[in-house]
């Protein structure tokens, strides 16, 4: 091909791309007409546990920012119902179950109508147990094929589903206003999750699908830094709360680790907040301490 031909081609590769991407801009907002002045956070599996506390604190801490909590039953989640009523502008509550891909886009939708933007997006949704059909497998024998992939589904396939479809609004929030410029993808793992880390052995299900977690997370950072998208992405250990997710394992707790929903979402915004580009990909423990894969 002749030069001058290349060098046409290419312009009209450019010219094509820009008029696509023009587009795309002008469609989305025509769904959002105008941005929200002020961050917009999400936590997704906020009815109860660290997930309602973490949302309290969120609005507490961030008076000006809205709220939106997600669970799989709004209508029964006392908590949300109770937050609701204190903070009836501020916190918007929707329904969102991990395992079912099209309450992910609903959610998306009602944010990019009502604010256009996202800042922050937590994922505390988990499954440990489920009283009478799952149970922690100390052994080979208790495994069971379906828990794997129920936990799977939950912990893992569930979370980085809701960050797909948060993905566009984050990446139009930009983490403006928030002190950081970038939004953040925070998703809630374990320290069971670490292959290095187990030196126990047993709870095959849970571990091996927050390693998933871990490394679905670990690979959208990697993602987000090649697009040069300014959105932070990392798992956090929120060490061992006091829920019903955690209750029937306690007993080996010493008492000054096993911390109360309120401390732990405590020590989760102090992470959160002081987040920076360089801690993309990470995977912290609550006191902001590396912990190794």
């Amino acid at each position: 091909m002749a030069p001058f031909m290349s060098s046409r081609y290419a312009l009209r590769s450019i010219v094509r791309r820009a008029r696509h991407a023009s587009e795309r801009k002008a469609f989305f907002c025509t769904e959002t007409p105008a941005l929200f002045p002020h961050p917009v956070s999400m936590v997704n599996g906020a009815s109860r546990g660290l997930g309602l506390a973490l949302t309290e604190k969120l609005l507490t801490k961030h008076p000006d920012s809205p709220v939106v909590a997600t669970c799989r039953n709004p209508d029964s989640a006392a908590g949300l119902s109770a937050l609701k009523e204190r903070f009836p502008s501020q916190l918007t509550v929707l329904r969102l179950d991990v395992t079912m891909e099209d309450t992910m886009e609903a959610v998306a939708k009602e944010i990019s109508s009502k604010y256009g933007r996202l800042d922050m997006l937590v994922s505390t949704s988990g499954i440990l147990h489920i009283p009478d059909q799952m149970e922690p497998e100390p052994k080979l024998v208790n495994v069971d094929p379906k828990n794997l992939m129920l936990a799977y589904r939950v912990n893992a396939v569930g979370p980085i589903l809701v960050a797909k479809h948060m993905m566009p609004l984050l990446k139009t929030g930009l983490g403006q206003g928030t002190g950081r410029e970038v939004a953040v993808v925070a998703n809630i793992t374990c320290k069971m999750a670490s292959l290095r880390d187990n030196l126990l052995g047993g709870w095959y299900a849970y571990r091996a699908s927050k390693a998933s977690l871990n490394q679905f997370t670990k690979t959208l950072s990697v993602e987000c830094q090649r697009r040069k998208d300014p959105v932070i992405c990392v798992v956090i250990h929120p060490g061992v709360v006091d829920t019903e997710l955690s209750k029937p394992y306690q007993r080996d707790i010493p008492p000054e680790k096993l911390f109360t929903p309120e401390t732990s979402a405590e020590k989760l915004m102090d992470i959160l907040d002081s987040l920076t580009p360089e801690d993309t990909g990470k995977f912290f423990s609550y006191t902001k301490q590396e912990i190794p894969w």
